[in-house]
């Protein structure tokens, strides 16, 4: 539809322009020079390497798909729902992070507290009244739990009308609860990852005194000092070598002929580095990972192994988390659920795509369209691109007359021609 040019004209906006009215009086809220709601580690964790494997464990739980769906009688994928706690899953979770980066924030902010809360900010009805899942979620944050009630917990979670996170008092039947399930590797107080971080900050504490500037001298004197004017006088000594090195360009002191300098800071041989990398080793071997998943590197089958014993079992427990807080009863009876979806192709080169996609459709498992939408590429037009057969074959089965339809003067014919 064509728009005329006294309507583009009567509804044009400019961003620099259109100023009342002016923005510096505008009451929006407190500003920031940073994200105010973004998650931020805890206990140390951000000055450590760790936070590597949290991010790469996050971002790979968030590319994996997570629908409010209904199932069949046979508890199978029929159709996605609808509905407001869908959008927030697939869209938009709250007005600062869309689906995707929300599931990201709730394992990032689960691995490093250990356990986290899937509020509902915005719903349609008091979510502390009735039944738990009795009402429809428009928005949800991540929380912080700080204090555990037999019925409720206190969080802390960002308010997006005031710009500050503030503490509130939820019920646990309308709070999804997310334990990590990797708690006892990663959480646990004398766990492998924090042994490992233990390590890692011994580690950085001794780098730090390495690189301080310090020489750490020890200048033996050609004199016992055991007067007090000795020890002035050796004071005075120490004092004038640093003044030496102080005020010399390159650091160059002189010294007596008697005098005799030990230098100390030279790194003594132990075994933490040594520690460090067998506890590496070992948290990897706990949670699945290999330095090739993390380097990109890795075959499909470390890949698969990955998902099985990491990422599943996390996606598990936000799924049925959700399912058991954000339902009802009623809603799972009639065979609603949340459910995640990992796209298989995405770990296929090209070079089998081909094969890949023969195979699938000529055992009639997936149409021609959804094997373009696999390798992004538009849907044909052509209603046989829709259709679940075999394309190899001329005909199909059910078109051809069987031989026991067949007359016997036909039968006879066709024999004879054979």
């Amino acid at each position: 539809m064509e728009i005329s040019m006294g309507a583009r004209l009567k509804h044009a906006w400019n961003a620099f322009f259109n100023k009342d009215p002016t923005r510096n009086y505008r009451d929006i809220g407190v500003g920031y020079s940073f994200r105010p709601d973004r998650m931020r580690f805890s206990r140390g964790n951000e000055r450590s390497i760790v936070t590597s494997v949290y991010n790469r464990i996050a971002m790979d739980v968030a590319a994996v798909d997570m629908f409010h769906v209904r199932l069949d009688e046979n508890n199978r994928f029929l159709a996605t729902l609808d509905s407001g706690l869908n959008n927030c899953l697939t869209v938009e979770a709250n007005a600062d992070q869309t689906g995707r980066a929300f599931l990201q924030d709730v394992v990032m902010s689960m691995m490093d507290e250990g356990c986290v809360a899937i509020v509902p900010t915005d719903t349609d009805d008091d979510p502390g009244d009735g039944i738990p899942g009795s009402f429809d979620i428009d928005a949800m944050r991540t929380g912080q739990i700080l204090e555990w009630y037999p019925q409720h917990v206190r969080v802390r979670v960002y308010n997006e009308r005031t710009g500050q996170k503030e503490d509130i008092l939820m019920a646990k039947q309308s709070v999804a609860i997310i334990e990590n399930p990797l708690y006892a590797v990663i959480n646990e107080p004398n766990s492998t990852m924090q042994r490992l971080i233990r390590k890692l900050n011994l580690l950085d504490v001794i780098d730090e005194q390495n690189g301080s500037g310090k020489l750490d001298l020890i200048i033996q004197l050609p004199y016992i000092i055991k007067t007090e004017a000795r020890r002035r006088q050796a004071e005075s000594r120490r004092k004038d070598i640093e003044d030496q090195l102080r005020g010399s360009k390159y650091g160059i002191a002189y010294t007596d002929g008697t005098e005799h300098i030990t230098q100390l800071n030279r790194p003594v041989e132990n075994n933490l580095m040594s520690q460090i990398e067998y506890l590496t080793s070992m948290l990897y071997s706990q949670l699945g990972i290999t330095q090739g998943i993390l380097d990109g590197t890795a075959d499909e089958k470390t890949m698969l192994n990955y998902y099985n014993r990491t990422i599943e079992p996390i996606l598990s427990a936000i799924a049925d988390e959700m399912k058991r807080k954000f339902l009802t009863k009623t809603a799972r009876s009639q065979r609603q659920s949340i459910e995640f979806f990992r796209d298989p192709f995405k770990l296929v080169p090209v070079s089998e795509i081909s094969e890949i996609a023969d195979k699938f459709t000529r055992n009639e498992i997936m149409t021609s369209n959804e094997i373009r939408q696999v390798i992004g590429m538009k849907p044909s037009d052509d209603p046989k691109a829709d259709e679940l057969r075999n394309k190899n074959l001329s005909e199909s089965a059910a078109d051809k007359e069987s031989p026991a339809d067949a007359t016997p003067e036909e039968t006879v014919e066709e024999n004879n021609q054979t």
